[in-house]
């Protein structure tokens, strides 16, 4: 799913959703309906004046309410109608969802750390990384597949979501998509679509991406 040769310069801008209370508290969220903070929807305010610089096509959505309270405030300012997806939603975790790290880790130690050395695990007996990508990108690739040329896609997601996405977009065996790093709460990175396809131009990004001058533009 590395893009189309040639590609018509398309962008993506994959924006994880704000601030919520599991986040502070270092509970695992997967899929469970957890509402934005206050400081979450500050965030998500803030982030959407950046990114209504860039002048959106278009706007596509997990239906969980932390992600589509984020893209309503960028609908707000851009007047864009939002199209939400569940195959956008976070990766889900079975009954890890809900603990924190040290209690998933004390309570299922060898599953835990098989997943931190990057083994195929279904954690807390839900989904591979795998499958999250393979229910995400092509969420991700249809929505693209709409824009006019050079047009900029907004999908807002989740962090484990939106890395496995990059990951399968980009081509990467999916042992290094860790590599990839997560995302801060309302941060985004962004997918160009390049003579072979799509490339990462901006991860983790909290400001307007800047064009890259030099020989490697």
């Amino acid at each position: 799913m590395n893009g189309k040769p040639g590609g018509r310069g398309r962008r993506l801008v994959l924006w994880r959703h704000g601030q919520t209370a599991w986040n502070l508290e270092g509970r695992f969220q997967g899929t469970t309906d957890i509402p934005l903070t206050e400081i979450g929807v500050a965030q998500a305010r803030r982030a959407a004046r950046l990114l209504a610089g860039l002048q959106p096509y278009a706007i596509v959505s997990s239906d969980l309410q932390r992600a589509a309270a984020t893209a309503a405030e960028l609908a707000a300012i851009t007047g864009l109608d939002i199209s939400y997806d569940e195959g956008l939603r976070e990766t889900f975790a079975g009954v890890w969802q809900g603990l924190t790290h040290q209690e998933i880790n004390e309570r299922f130690g060898d599953e835990y750390a098989a997943w931190k050395r990057g083994e195929p695990i279904r954690r807390g007996g839900g989904e591979l990384e795998t499958e999250v990508a393979d229910r995400v990108a092509p969420v991700v690739l249809r929505a693209a597949e709409k824009l006019p040329d050079s047009g900029t896609l907004v999908v807002v997601s989740h962090g484990g979501a939106i890395r496995t996405a990059i990951g399968r977009l980009l081509g990467l065996d999916p042992y290094t998509w860790e590599s990839l790093g997560g995302l801060s709460n309302c941060c985004w990175s962004v997918l160009g679509e390049g003579a072979r396809g799509w490339r990462l131009l901006e991860h983790n990004a909290g400001s307007l991406p800047e064009p890259v001058l030099g020989d490697d533009n």
